[in-house]
């Protein structure tokens, strides 16, 4: 295995800015002329846009920058001694140690054990003092290489392990008190740095203070999870973590402290003092779970801010739902592409059911089914294969909003919230909810599975409380409000919402434009962009005139949010997180192909600032459409449909002027109105998706007194 640090990656004594921007890129350039990187911008952005999320200055004048990316093609450091220092974010002024961590996307274990190892050096004092006075990069390599690999003694200087002589007994003397124990578990999304710093840090803290501490290392180079005996045996559990623990179930009732990385590395005393005095108080949060206490409010550090718990809720949701909107979406693109605009269709001789889902019950590969004449739609093994994707794809969409609502639930929750979860994302659907009610269905649904799993019952019918008990009385109660309470006003709405639209269609043209274009944008699938929908496709039938014009506004208008997501996550990477980014590439096609869902994912984790930059984005395009008076006579298809559509020049002219306004709003909306990096997590998803175990051999001991 190739060393991660080399003397023309060290550079002493310089410098190299005046910001940490620049000081970063400094070092990619490093990265990439050592021939470790592919692009020097590339690493130097996965690097910045990781600090833009929360800042790597640590006490003491250190700084450790550090990402994975698809640019770095061999784990690498790259370390800076400062002069003057630079200001990395930490609370006791600038830097002068910087150490640029990067690691390859999917980085093997081995580097990433030695990455870790790195970290939880830079928490020795010694260690730091041994680089400020090193005389020379060769000597910086030589320190590094000794703590990611150090070398075993042998001969005259290993430490032989010498029997002590007897000695009598002593007299008996007191018993000294019982040591306190408490458990902990660091995670963060990258897994490399903040994960095991936390860990050595509290567990110097746990020792100094006389407490028997254990802790669960939750990164990049594996995990040891914790003897069930000792979690048994702790008096409380700290929770270091960016993101969602792993098997949280197994702390169920535990008194809690949780907190980001940072403040662990930062103060893990008071962490420490606050886990032994929520030990001491009956009244203390604990960890949610069956037969768990419901969390109770506590004060200072002990938890993270609402924003941040209601921000990891939905993004838990939406990393799971992300993998239903790409395939679903995709298939259903390469349905049309294969099949036609005409493949969704109703088959007039099949009982109402579209030619798709027909022809997949009805044929096969060796019994072709045969339309021909019918404009937009292929028969044959062209049509067929466009009938699987089809039907594939729409089975994937239907699980969309039961799947963001089951693991926002399940975030919120754990596994109680899964099952009324799903159950009423599935009814939001049935109702018209859309994914807005998913977001608020799911919230509902582990709200009311946490509470449940809070009741203390007798015994004899305890075991039945999380696969009866919960389940049963959580869907009753969460399906049972959108249903009874959301569905008839939503109904009303719409209902509402379609007479408005008939009225418009004799007035200003582009009036009507901005107003589908904004419904097209604001529920993205939902019931309002559904009402715009049906709104334009019954007007088909007549072939044409303002019909047609009103179809062409609406799936114009419903192209711009994936487009506009997409545009933005290539322009501006930083301010997404990578599985937003790797969504990002997917929406393209998805925008292309009239998915107004491919926008989903981005408006699910951040809607104050996503969805009224698609509405901007959406009117536009809507009022340039309907005033040049674009024809389109196909219900569907987006960019595989152009030739159903008179105007087509001008079509896409509207569409880029509006992919272009709602990218720039939304980026421009997540650059000013950026919630605190200390307050959010930097990808606060489910830890299942943030981190892969490591091979037995390569995973690290958890850290213990």
């Amino acid at each position: 295995m190739s060393a991660l640090i080399s003397p023309e990656l060290v550079v002493l004594d310089a410098d190299l800015g005046s910001d940490k921007a620049a000081v970063v890129s400094r070092l990619a350039v490093l990265v990439a002329e050592a021939g470790r990187a592919t692009g020097a911008e590339a690493l130097a952005g996965d690097a910045l846009a990781r600090e833009a999320q929360a800042a790597t200055g640590l006490p003491g004048g250190i700084a450790i920058p550090h990402c994975r990316s698809g640019a770095v093609t061999q784990a690498s450091l790259a370390f800076a001694r400062l002069s003057p220092g630079v200001d990395f974010g930490a609370a006791d002024g600038p830097a002068d140690l910087v150490f640029l961590i990067a690691a390859p996307a999917a980085g093997d274990a081995d580097h990433l054990t030695l990455l870790s190892a790195l970290a939880r050096a830079l928490v020795r004092p010694d260690f730091v003092a041994s680089l400020r006075a090193a005389g020379s990069a060769e000597e910086v390599v030589a320190l590094v290489e000794e703590v990611v690999s150090p070398t075993p003694a042998t001969g005259a200087s290993a430490v032989t392990s010498v029997p002590a002589p007897a000695t009598p007994a002593p007299a008996a003397a007191p018993a000294a008190p019982a040591r306190r124990r408490v458990v902990a578990v660091s995670a963060c999304p990258t897994g490399i740095a903040h994960t095991y710093m936390a860990a050595d840090k509290l567990t110097a803290a746990a020792q100094a203070e006389g407490v028997d501490l254990v802790v669960e290392t939750q990164g990049s180079s594996g995990s040891t999870p914790l003897d069930p005996a000792v979690i048994r045996d702790a008096e409380a559990v700290i929770f270091a973590v960016d993101v969602g623990v792993r098997d949280q179930d197994r702390f169920a009732g535990k008194p809690v402290v949780q907190s980001g990385t940072k403040r662990a590395i930062n103060e893990p005393e008071v962490m420490i003092r606050e886990a032994l005095a929520a030990a001491d108080d009956p009244d203390s949060r604990r960890v949610p779970g069956s037969g768990a206490a419901a969390p109770a409010p506590s004060s200072g550090g002990s938890r993270p801010g609402t924003g941040a718990e209601i921000r990891r809720w939905l993004l838990t949701g939406v990393s799971y739902m992300i993998p239903f909107v790409a395939a679903g979406g995709l298939l259903i693109a390469l349905g049309f592409l294969f099949g036609g605009y005409q493949i969704v269709s109703a088959n007039p001789d099949a009982d109402g059911q579209n030619y798709a889902l027909s022809w997949v019950l009805t044929n096969s590969f060796l019994d072709l089914p045969s339309a021909p004449g019918i404009e937009g739609l292929n028969d044959g093994f062209l049509g067929y294969l466009g009938a699987v994707c089809t039907v594939l794809g729409q089975a994937a969409f239907g699980f969309l909003v039961p799947a963001l609502a089951g693991y926002i639930a399940y975030a919120i929750a754990d596994r109680p919230g899964i099952v009324p979860g799903f159950v009423v994302g599935a009814v939001s659907v049935s109702v018209g909810a859309g994914f807005i009610g998913g977001l608020v269905g799911g919230i509902i649904a582990g709200f009311a599975a946490r509470w449940i799993a809070s009741w203390k019952l007798p015994a004899g019918v305890r075991g039945l409380q999380p696969v009866v008990i919960i389940p049963l009385l959580a869907t009753l109660i969460s399906s049972g409000i959108m249903a009874v309470l959301l569905g008839r006003p939503l109904a009303a709405a719409l209902s509402g919402l379609g007479n408005w639209l008939n009225g418009l269609t004799g007035t200003s043209a582009v009036l009507l434009g901005i107003i589908l274009g904004l419904m097209m944008c604001f529920d993205l699938g939902g019931p309002v962009n559904k009402a715009a929908y049906v709104f334009a496709t019954t007007g088909l039938a007549a072939g044409s005139g303002a019909p047609l014009v009103i179809m062409a506004t609406v799936m114009a208008a419903g192209m711009v949010p994936p487009l506009a997501m997409a545009l933005s996550t290539a322009v501006r990477p930083r301010l997404y997180t990578p599985a937003e980014r790797d969504n990002g590439k997917a929406a393209w096609l998805l925008g292309l192909s009239f998915i107004s869902e491919g926008a989903i994912p981005f408006a699910a984790a951040d809607p104050f600032r996503v969805i009224p930059s698609m509405m901007l984005g959406g009117a536009t395009t809507g009022a340039i459409v309907a005033a040049s008076g674009v024809e389109l006579r196909a219900p569907h298809g987006g960019i595989f449909v152009f030739f159903a559509m008179n105007g087509v020049l001008m079509f896409l002219v509207a569409l880029v002027v509006g992919t272009v306004v709602g990218a720039l709003a939304v980026t421009v909306a997540k650059s000013i109105g950026r919630p605190k990096a200390d307050a959010v997590p930097e990808d606060a998803v489910d830890l299942a998706h943030a981190h892969t175990a490591a091979p037995a051999s390569a995973v690290s001991a958890p850290a213990r007194v």
